[in-house]
């Protein structure tokens, strides 16, 4: 198995995510993303992720949401990828960057309208009273800009750049593969992991 894997863990996960997009009934791009508080306190959710030019793992969200507010605090992050029907996941840690306006906004105007007007209205993460309040809140935010929906500045795009790429394969008897890929130094290392 070593010798038929690529030593780049980028060029890796690309061919892994094809395989993925033919495969995966449903959102081969979802993945847990994990954060945490400066204390360390943790907190994980599933996002889809979303490639900006070469850059594989980033992701879109409202920065005054709590996976925002982490962010802000602790700029560190985890990804996990589990595509079952492959049998297959991969883990991903990193810091994390702000993507530019630019990308964010050519990305949030790649989205359906009403996608975009979700956004808009959407406090993430605080208490909302009823789901009648938000449809209303859509509706009136969607009346009042008949054309182009403005970006909130608030709704931001993130990177994370990876530090550590753990690919996983199922192995009978739970005898799995593991290789976990390191950055250091400018280039990647490879290691075997027991499973």
């Amino acid at each position: 198995m070593d010798a038929i894997l690529d030593d780049d863990p980028l060029q890796w996960f690309d061919a892994w995510f094809e395989e993925a997009r033919r495969c995966e009934p449903n959102d081969p791009n979802a993945a847990a993303l994990a954060t945490a508080t400066a204390d360390g306190s943790p907190s994980v959710r599933m996002v889809l992720m979303k490639p900006v030019g070469d850059r594989r793992f980033c992701f879109f969200t409202n920065a005054e949401s709590k996976k925002g507010r982490q962010l802000a605090e602790n700029p560190k992050a985890a990804l996990c990828f589990h595509w079952k029907s492959l049998r297959r996941q991969v883990r991903v840690e990193g810091s994390v960057a702000e993507l530019s306006a630019s990308d964010v906004d050519a990305y949030f105007h790649s989205r359906s309208r009403q996608s975009q007007i979700g956004a808009a209205v959407s406090e993430q993460s605080r208490i909302l009273g009823s789901r009648e309040e938000l449809e209303a809140k859509a509706r009136s935010f969607g009346e009042a800009h008949p054309d182009a929906i403005p970006r909130p500045k608030y709704w931001r795009g993130f990177e994370l750049q990876p530090t550590e790429i753990e690919f996983w394969i199922d192995g009978a008897f739970r005898l799995h593969d593991r290789f976990l890929f390191t950055w250091s130094d400018g280039s990647w290392s490879r290691i075997r992991l027991y499973p």
